[in-house]
């Protein structure tokens, strides 16, 4: 049958998901951790993608998707913000997606990539900053706070016994402590 293979929800390769612009989607239902649950299964909203964001929206944004538990949508807003931010923001941006990729892992039970992930951050974030005083505190995001956390929490994650955090508990506070 030539390019009608089998996918393993039984969809055919022509029939998979696509947007208006033929680029694949999949348009499967998602859990709050970004989860892919079968066709039919009743998820949560999924973040748009592409969207332009000021940086104190994409932050305030972020905050509220994380302290939802929903780690991986908060990691959409972070990964926008990061294609379409100057490029002199695009690192801080990508670590702080990686952060919050780190803590979906986390949240999973995975906890070797988990820990990976919010350490790589850590370190993407910080090399950033890195460059000037100014950028401890960029759009009100505390840097050193975040590093720290994410910091504590691989380390926490990677002495515990394997089992997944509670995303919106120990969600970071971007901008310190309220």
């Amino acid at each position: 049958m030539g390019s009608m293979d089998s996918t393993s929800s039984d969809r055919t390769a022509a029939a998979r998901d696509r947007d208006s612009d033929g680029r694949a989607r999949n348009a499967r239902p998602r859990d709050g951790l970004g989860r892919p649950l079968p066709y039919g299964a009743q998820g949560v909203p999924r973040q748009p993608e592409g969207v332009v964001r000021r940086p104190e929206e994409s932050v305030a944004e972020a905050q509220r998707l994380l302290d939802e538990g929903k780690p991986f949508h908060a990691h959409e807003v972070f990964e926008d913000a990061w294609k379409s931010g100057p490029k002199e923001e695009r690192e801080l941006w990508r670590g702080l997606a990686q952060l919050a990729v780190g803590l979906t892992h986390t949240a999973r039970g995975n906890v070797t990539g988990g820990a990976r992930l919010l350490r790589r951050g850590a370190g993407a974030v910080e090399a950033w900053a890195a460059g000037a005083e100014a950028r401890r505190r960029p759009h009100g995001i505390d840097l050193p706070g975040v590093v720290a956390w994410a910091r504590e929490l691989a380390a926490e994650v990677e002495r515990g016994n394997g089992a997944p955090v509670d995303a919106g508990a120990r969600a970071p506070r971007l901008r310190g402590a309220s």
